[in-house]
């Protein structure tokens, strides 16, 4: 999904890439990306393959380095600089990688309640040791050896009960799990010298991404900002998440 301004409005606002988690696509970026063209930004929404409207694509395949190659391929080919690379969730490990190949293309990197992955690490070693186990053994059964099946959207912070909740579930689709096996390897730090900030969802905490904060709050010059809603911010409070994100320089 690729939002631009409207045609009768001057293009001077910034250009975004906002990258989903683990289980959704560009959609659930929807009610973000509406909000920040209509003031004025260039805004991509991208979708990983095998997931959303890729979802025929899902195979044993798939990597980190495939989702990685997704957003590097997309700036190529848009022709895409100065970009804010936001990443969500399991984004964050994506948009830390296309830093590292690209920086040059890059103003700044946001990581929204994101899974941080240190080069030579899997995805799936950066989580608490049970919490692994339990996504390895639902993959191999309910997917088939294939993907993470989908959850309930409580999970993502999301009340059954909310106005978005049936619109989440039917669009949440299941996870290539090799790209929480295969290793983030990186030739420079983690950012590798682009401006940061960390996005922490506060109300409630998702907790598998404990060490993942911890490890943010200890990179020196990475900014660190508070969002009092679940995982899902940018389903559960898109005005609020819209103008923390066109607040960043």
């Amino acid at each position: 999904m690729t939002l631009e301004p409207a045609a009768s409005e001057p293009n001077t606002g910034k250009t975004y890439i906002l990258l989903h988690g683990a289980l959704h696509g560009g959609w659930c970026w929807r009610y973000v990306a509406e909000l920040m063209s209509s003031a004025g930004h260039r805004v991509h929404a991208p979708t990983q393959t095998g997931l959303g409207q890729y979802k025929h694509l899902l195979s044993g395949a798939i990597t980190l380095d495939t989702f990685i190659a997704d957003i590097t391929n997309l700036i190529e080919m848009e022709e895409l600089n100065d970009v804010i690379l936001v990443g969500h969730s399991f984004g964050g490990a994506v948009i830390l990688g296309v830093a590292d190949r690209m920086p040059e293309r890059i103003r700044h990197l946001v990581l929204l309640d994101s899974l941080i992955v240190e080069s030579g690490h899997r995805p799936f070693g950066m989580l608490a040791p049970e919490v692994a186990a339990a996504r390895r053994t639902l993959a191999a059964g309910e997917g088939l050896g294939l993907a993470l099946p989908v959850p309930p959207v409580t999970i993502f912070g999301i009340p059954d009960d909310h106005p978005k909740a049936a619109w989440v579930r039917r669009h949440l689709t299941p996870h290539p799990v090799g790209t929480y096996e295969s290793p983030l390897m990186l030739d420079h730090p983690l950012g590798n010298g682009r401006p940061c900030t960390y996005i922490h969802c506060t109300k409630p905490v998702y907790e598998p991404l404990e060490s993942s904060r911890q490890l943010a709050r200890r990179q020196p010059g990475w900014n660190w900002l508070e969002i009092a809603t679940g995982h899902d911010a940018m389903v559960l409070a898109p005005a609020e998440l819209s103008q923390m994100l066109m607040n960043i320089a």
